[in-house]
């Protein structure tokens, strides 16, 4: 049984691949951010940390998250690491367009009913701002991290764009002999 984490900046498509991958594998999905924040409010780190390790402890997982705090829990007990490390161009546009389905209403979720026009562009903690912060100040760190994923022995797959994502899935995609 596969276990799989996927990280990566907002707007590269980790629920999108996760949801694929948990279908196509027959593997249950667990997106971090349903963990960590609950109608009470955010978890205790600890708690946290404790509820992704029960979840990595079982044979067969594909987890989605940017929680890099995580990694002893999640990445360390994968058997693959996929990071979608897209250009911050490609991001930035994204998470735009995102916002703006999510702002004019045809994109319903729970982050689309917290948004605002403030929230999404002009605070000084926007979604905008917040990406093309965490995105210089997470990249270095990642970097280490994954290697030291690696050394121990988890296979690291990193997808720098849709391209990348694509040739990955048809490499990962179950072939005629096991399709459904």
């Amino acid at each position: 049984m596969p276990k799989i984490a996927l990280f990566g900046a907002p707007a590269t498509g980790k629920s999108t691949l996760a949801r694929w991958l948990s279908a196509e594998l027959d593997q249950p999905h667990t997106d971090l951010d349903d963990l960590l924040f609950t109608p009470n409010g955010p978890l205790p780190l600890e708690e946290f940390r404790r509820q992704a390790g029960e979840i990595t402890r079982t044979d067969g997982w594909i987890v989605e998250g940017n929680f890099s705090k995580l990694a002893d829990v999640v990445w360390h007990r994968a058997d693959i690491l996929v990071w979608l490390d897209f250009p911050l161009p490609l991001i930035l546009y994204r998470i735009i367009r995102r916002s703006l389905r999510q702002l004019s209403g045809r994109e319903d979720s729970a982050q689309a009913r917290r948004l605002t026009w403030s929230k999404a562009f002009f605070a000084r903690r926007s979604l905008l701002r917040n990406a093309i912060r965490k995105y210089r100040a997470n990249r270095p760190r990642y970097v280490r991290q994954v290697a030291e994923t690696a050394e121990l022995g988890v296979q690291v797959v990193r997808l720098r764009g849709p391209r990348d994502v694509r040739r990955w899935k048809e490499q990962t995609a179950k072939g005629p002999a096991e399709s459904h």
